[in-house]
């Protein structure tokens, strides 16, 4: 196991009815601003709970955050919050809402030009307003860590920044409001959670005995109650596991010690950024095929992979890595996310594009070896069509 240091100073406050813990929790001379995507959070009554717990504080609204939040989009709350003076933030929503509440709340008293907190991967970013969330779709972790991803628009560049600032000071988790997701959120929060662990997971062999079966179990779970939740969408015990598993993909503890690769994320942005497709829709695309094209470097943990996550233990590793692949692979598709480009239309026409824009932003030495050239991530495209 490497060295590491620790920390995560995020209240997690779980369970049915708990918004009304938000009077606790926001200091009551707080003039909040209150940010979230789409009218469903009003239609299903969130929002009017959230403002009911909130009581006599002053409050505003900004709505209108994008599923790939936009920096376009952002510099106006940024705006209204100069204008208005508001001084605590209330993310009311899932990961892409959380993600942008993170930029804002950096971004509000940030010196020079606001996209530096990008370019700079937070680097640059020195202090942030104080936030909590309100979580209603389970999918990114966002609640319980540190990073951010926005998109540019005018740009097509969809980039990520980290800093201790930008931990929520905490967040709500209520499984009840998960019930009222489409299908479609709920496949692809089971699949951005998944993916999560496989970035942290499986690299190579670290002698991280306590992370590895964290992380196998995080997956066991997710390949169990996933399907249960597509079925069962009312069923409050797989729901509140749901939502408990995907903050936890993503709060830091699993990935400490042991190499991370993330490159899967890399090559899939891209394909957000230029194409519009999911978040989800492209780690499902490219997973597999990252998988296969790093083989020599993964098999010892893909056959890992295979005994303890999928119960494979006929054949030699690489029998085992390439079965624990393709089951891989038919999970997303059980959990109705396609797995090829020409699923959604995508051709050979658009390989050198995602590759020029990989190039364009420095992703040009990625995995956990810092091997995987713009030559490599060509290949993976194309054995993803």
């Amino acid at each position: 196991m490497n060295n590491f240091e620790f920390y995560n100073p995020t209240r997690i406050v779980f369970g049915e009815g708990k918004i009304v813990e938000l009077n606790r929790l926001i200091p009551k001379e707080a003039k909040v601003l209150i940010l979230f995507g789409g009218e469903s959070a009003r239609k299903t009554g969130t929002l009017d709970e959230v403002e009911k717990a909130l009581g006599h504080r002053q409050i505003g609204l900004f709505g209108g955050i994008e599923a790939n939040p936009r920096y376009e989009t952002l510099i106006k709350a940024v705006e209204q919050i100069k204008q208005e003076g508001y001084d605590y933030l209330l993310a009311v929503g899932g990961g892409s809402v959380i993600d942008g509440t993170k930029f804002v709340a950096a971004a509000v008293n940030f010196e020079g030009d606001s996209w530096d907190i990008l370019t700079s991967g937070g680097a640059k970013v020195t202090s942030a307003l104080p936030f909590g969330t309100v979580l209603t779709l389970p999918a990114t972790g966002s609640e319980m860590n540190k990073g951010s991803v926005i998109t540019r628009e005018a740009t097509q560049s969809k980039r990520a920044f980290m800093h201790d600032s930008v931990y929520p000071q905490f967040s709500i988790l209520d499984p009840v409001k998960t019930f009222t997701l489409p299908p479609r959120q709920i496949s692809n929060g089971v699949v951005d959670a998944f993916v999560h662990v496989m970035e942290q997971y499986l690299t190579y062999p670290a002698n991280a005995p306590v992370q590895d079966v964290f992380a196998e179990g995080l997956l066991k779970t997710l390949i169990d109650i996933g399907p249960k939740a597509l079925a069962t969408p009312h069923d409050y015990d797989i729901r509140a596991s749901l939502m408990w598993t995907a903050t936890l993909a993503l709060n830091g503890l699993i990935g400490v010690g042991v190499p991370q690769d993330w490159s899967t994320h890399m090559l899939g942005h891209e394909l957000t950024a230029l194409y519009g497709l999911d978040h989800a829709q492209t780690l499902a695309i490219v997973l597999p095929s990252m998988l296969i094209e790093k083989l020599p470097q993964k098999q010892a943990k893909l056959a890992q992979y295979a005994e303890q996550v999928w119960g494979v233990h006929d054949g030699s590793d690489k029998q085992k890595a390439l079965q624990a692949i393709e089951l891989t692979r038919e999970f997303f598709e059980r959990m109705q996310v396609k797995t090829r480009l020409s699923d959604y239309n995508l051709g050979q026409d658009v390989i050198e594009p995602l590759i020029e824009s990989l190039t364009k932003n420095g992703m040009t030495a990625l995995g956990e070896h810092h091997d995987i050239t713009p030559e490599i991530s060509r290949r993976v495209y194309v054995a993803s069509l």
